[in-house]
């Protein structure tokens, strides 16, 4: 199967990490998109993802999947190796609500903050800004942050004692904060004491 991404934006990152968790990495074929050239805008990608970005997984009959909840599933799914969606219908809903929050809270929230309330990507393709709600968005990771913290406190991952999906969405809105310059509030010891825990993973450190 291939993966249509560019290496280094932050969901792709998501997709390459349960790739990595999996020891399935060596079963795709990366394609690289050149988003700063405007590529996930033109008709023939739009034609594989309606929604104009990366990552798009393209399978052998020719099914395209996009939108990476979907895609981490479905790699989840097909490849052997410890869960990284949970197997019991508890653990499946608590690994998706936090998956969901640190997407929603701090993942996008940055990606908001990064597009709306600075030069973003560039005038080319920051086509509409708004910088209140970006700033507000920027409030928004913040509070996440915080709420995580608080979460990590009495777990050793986010959604328990497993690592998961949640676990490499919130380090991929981390590194997508570091790079849109939103730090990380020096008294979250749990959450600066989880990412390097996180970070030591060999399917994030290489």
């Amino acid at each position: 199967m291939k993966i249509y991404d560019t290496e280094g934006f932050p969901n792709p990152a998501r997709v390459r990490i349960a790739l990595a968790e999996k020891g399935a990495t060596d079963q795709v074929q990366f394609v690289p998109v050149d988003v700063m050239g405007g590529e996930h805008r033109t008709e023939a990608f739009k034609a594989k993802n309606p929604d104009a970005v990366v990552p798009c997984l393209e399978l052998a009959d020719g099914t395209h999947i996009s939108q990476c909840n979907a895609i981490t599933e479905y790699i989840d799914n097909q490849f052997e190796g410890p869960s990284l969606t949970g197997e019991t219908p508890k653990q499946r809903a608590q690994i998706s609500m936090m998956n969901l929050r640190a997407e929603n809270g701090l993942l996008n929230a940055v990606g908001t903050y990064f597009h709306h309330a600075t030069p973003g990507l560039g005038p080319d393709l920051e086509t509409y800004q708004c910088a209140e709600w970006g700033n507000k968005q920027k409030q928004v990771a913040g509070q996440t942050m915080a709420y995580l913290d608080e979460v990590l406190a009495d777990n050793e991952y986010l959604a328990g004692s497993e690592f998961s999906v949640a676990d490499i969405t919130a380090f991929a809105g981390l590194a997508f904060a570091d790079f849109a310059k939103v730090d990380i509030p020096e008294t979250l010891s749990n959450l600066t004491a989880w990412r390097a825990k996180v970070s030591a993973r060999p399917s994030i450190a290489g």
